[in-house]
């Protein structure tokens, strides 16, 4: 017994020891933490950012527009949504949940990571407003000191008032007042239980729970909030199914004025990088690339529709940009040809832009394309498809491709297709929700950078007010097309632009690629685009608009319109260097008989006239294996022979750049009736007899003869009585030789 109570007290008096150790340390390490109340009430709040000259273009300070929220004036669902989300204890513990820290602690010892967290609102507070975003043991010891700290100076309502008044919403928004009106337009104690539920959803997550950008992920996480109110009691079953059962409905409120849809999509980016937004809000700098100059050209640009336009550099950095339909997707019409399927076609060797496509009729179980100007142009090339924007070609060349095979460069592009958009009328732009027009013009990009996709951005460097980086832009880029693709593509959208659907460009004296799109009918159209580039820029222009009424707007009108007067002003002073159309590719020359009348490629004979060669260009690689012979071996068909009163007529088939020797044989000599160019008969007057008559083609190169196969025609007998004009040769298969 005494050995047992002296190991006891030994083991306590350790304990002990360790504890006041740990307490000690703990002392130690936190004794720099003191609360700053000053911060609590008036947080530090204010991003300032700069164009791409380093001119300062707006202050958007939180606190000069900061508008506090009285608790006591906020509704009890308003409340109780955070309560339940976000710290269901918080009116009974004492700033810290032990239950919960301990158990985040056992699960981060055993994953080895600081993953799991355990902060109270009254922890949140302390992080968001004191401290670091870092996870480590002193910013933890820090927030647990501190938050005592707050727990003795203020009561549970003051500190959920100042939680409330400084947590960030994302898109700017620190404080529930300017999440309310930014989200839904209104006073932040006028909002209901569905709205008030959104806006916690959105806390663990701003940018992947935007109402504006994910809606379908918003919905989802708003309802897992009203659930969680269920079970903590604040409202009852029906009330939680009728709320779950609502649509999601927000108002989004954009920064206005001069550079307003450029600053918004500032902010729309600043979500998406990893970084903490209490760190950026902290006095934060933010270097963009806006060409202020630019800016206001497309600004003051005489708009009478829905518009949208983005600018950007070779580098993929947005100059200017400018949108009323807050950067909506929507469907990309013919746009998307050059993109999901002629490059992806070049790239897997099924056709070249020279290769013949039947525009004509076609059912494929069910679909049936049309061409815009109801119309089948027969036999047409690639290229000729693209200038023209004819969609059967389109379809046809997706159909060849396969979808599947067309998802795989989607996918390299970062473009991903839902089940119900994998089949043909992707071809024509038939997506569910479609795309933004920054996401289509930077998808060209990856022609004008020789098959490399680089996202655009708006922001080249964050910083914070003392100096320290937080971000700094860096290419991303991904490999889609080979050069030769991209060198193909290249001039086809060059002809586009000089011949084809985007003419209206064909007076500027530089390299420009473009392709136009429409989405509409008869009674006009929705959405028009022209997307272009140069060595130095991706222009896109969008006029529609957006709830869907017809216009009288075309992508070759208006959207061409605007795209010159942007490629006037950007090349005022100078043109930019050619576009690449050479690279990875091979000169050919092929048959052009062959092509033209048999839809065939193959390469031209050696001996080959020059009127007979078409030069045309290919991906490096893809060149035909086949070479015709037609002159260094000329062929033709077998010509037709009859004999009309003791008349020998024969019909020669008719075949360009061959002449012709014909022969008369009786026993085994012979006579040359004709040499010479092709004629359509020859006629002879033979003597008697029994007759065969030979037909040799022959191609004349220079001085020399190259004769082809020698052709014999069936036998001819002239009689006096005319009777037998032409032997008829005796079928001896199966016969008795001895009776012939």
């Amino acid at each position: 017994m005494a050995k047992f109570l002296k190991i006891t007290s030994i083991i306590i008096l350790a304990l002990s020891v360790i504890v006041s150790s740990l307490f000690v340390a703990y002392l130690v390490i936190t004794k720099d933490a003191k609360l700053n109340k000053n911060k609590l009430a008036n947080p530090n709040q204010y991003i300032v950012i700069y164009d791409n000259e380093g001119n300062e273009i707006i202050n958007a300070s939180v606190s000069s527009k900061h508008k506090n929220v009285n608790i006591e004036n906020l509704n009890k669902d308003c409340i109780n949504a955070f309560i339940a989300s976000e710290d269901r204890t918080f009116f009974k513990h004492n700033g810290l949940n032990y239950k919960r820290m301990f158990k985040a602690l056992y699960k981060n010892v055993v994953s080895g990571s600081f993953k799991e967290g355990a902060s109270t609102i009254s922890q949140q507070l302390i992080k968001n407003t004191h401290l670091s975003q870092d996870k480590t043991i002193k910013r933890k010891l820090d927030e647990i000191r501190l938050t005592k700290q707050l727990e003795r100076e203020y009561t549970k309502n003051e500190i959920l008032e100042m939680y409330l008044n400084t947590i960030y919403f994302g898109h700017n928004c620190y404080g529930l007042q300017s999440a309310a009106e930014f989200y839904f337009d209104k006073k932040a104690e006028d909002l209901n239980l569905t709205e008030s539920a959104t806006l916690v959803g959105l806390l663990t997550s701003p940018n992947n729970f935007s109402p504006f950008k994910y809606p379908d992920k918003s919905l989802k996480k708003r309802n897992i909030v009203l659930e969680s109110m269920l079970e903590c009691g604040f409202i009852d079953k029906n009330t939680c199914e009728t709320a779950k059962n609502s649509p999601l409905i927000t108002k989004k409120q954009q920064s206005t004025g001069k550079n307003g849809d450029y600053i918004n999509a500032v902010f729309d980016e600043l979500e998406e990088l990893d970084i903490n937004a209490y760190d950026v809000a902290d006095g934060c700098i933010i270097e963009t690339y806006l060409d202020t100059n630019l800016q206001s050209l497309i600004e003051n640009f005489n708009f009478e529709t829905d518009n949208s336009i983005i600018i950007t550099t070779k580098d993929s950095e947005v100059s200017a940009y400018k949108s009323t339909i807050n950067g909506a997707k929507r469907q990309p019409g013919s746009t998307i040809k050059p993109l999901f399927v002629y490059a992806p076609a070049i790239e897997e060797r099924i056709l070249n832009p020279f290769t013949r496509i039947l525009d004509e009729k076609i059912n494929f179980n069910g679909y049936s394309p049309e061409n815009f100007d109801k119309k089948y142009h027969g036999f047409v090339t690639v290229t000729e498809s693209l200038q023209n924007s004819y969609n059967i070609p389109a379809v046809k060349t997706l159909n060849s491709l396969t979808v599947k095979t067309a998802e795989k460069y989607l996918t390299r592009m970062n473009i991903k297709l839902e089940d119900d958009e994998k089949n043909l009328a992707l071809a024509l732009g038939g997506m569910k929700h479609g795309l933004t027009l920054k996401d289509l013009t930077e998808r060209y990009g990856i022609f004008q950078n020789g098959g490399v996709y680089s996202p655009s951005r708006f922001i080249k460097k964050i910083s914070t007010k003392d100096g320290k980086k937080l971000y700094i832009a860096e290419n991303s880029e991904n490999r889609v097309f080979s050069e030769g693709v991209c060198s193909l593509m290249n001039e086809m959208l060059l002809k586009t632009a000089k011949d084809g659907t985007a003419k209206k460009l064909s007076s500027l004296k530089y390299d420009v690629a473009a392709k136009t799109g429409t989405c509409g009918n008869e009674e006009g159209n929705t959405d028009a685009y022209a997307v272009s580039y140069t060595s130095e820029h991706c222009v896109g222009v969008w006029l529609g608009d957006k709830n869907n009424q017809k216009l009288k707007i075309t992508g070759g009108g208006s959207c061409c319109g605007y795209v010159k007067e942007i490629y006037n002003y950007l090349y005022s002073s100078h043109h930019p260097d050619k576009l690449e159309v050479n690279s990875e590719t091979t000169q050919i020359e092929i048959d052009a008989e062959e092509y033209f009348k048999n839809n065939k490629i193959v390469l031209a004979d050696d001996m080959s006239p020059k009127l007979n060669k078409l030069i045309v260009k290919v991906l490096k690689g893809n060149e035909p294996t086949t070479q015709s012979t037609r002159f260094s071996s000329p062929i033709i068909k077998n010509p037709k022979i009859m004999v009309e009163n003791n008349t020998v007529i024969i019909q020669l088939c008719q075949t360009k750049y061959y002449d012709y020797i014909v022969k008369r044989y009786i026993n085994d000599k012979y006579e040359v009736i004709y040499d010479g160019n092709w004629i359509e008969m020859i006629k002879d007057n033979p003597d008697c007899g029994n007759y065969v008559y030979t037909v040799t083609p022959y191609f004349l190169n220079g001085k020399e003869k190259i004769y082809g196969k020698e052709i014999h025609l069936p036998p001819i007998n002239i009689n006096k009585d005319n009777t037998s004009p032409q032997i008829k040769i005796p079928d001896i298969a199966g016969k008795d030789w001895f009776n012939l």
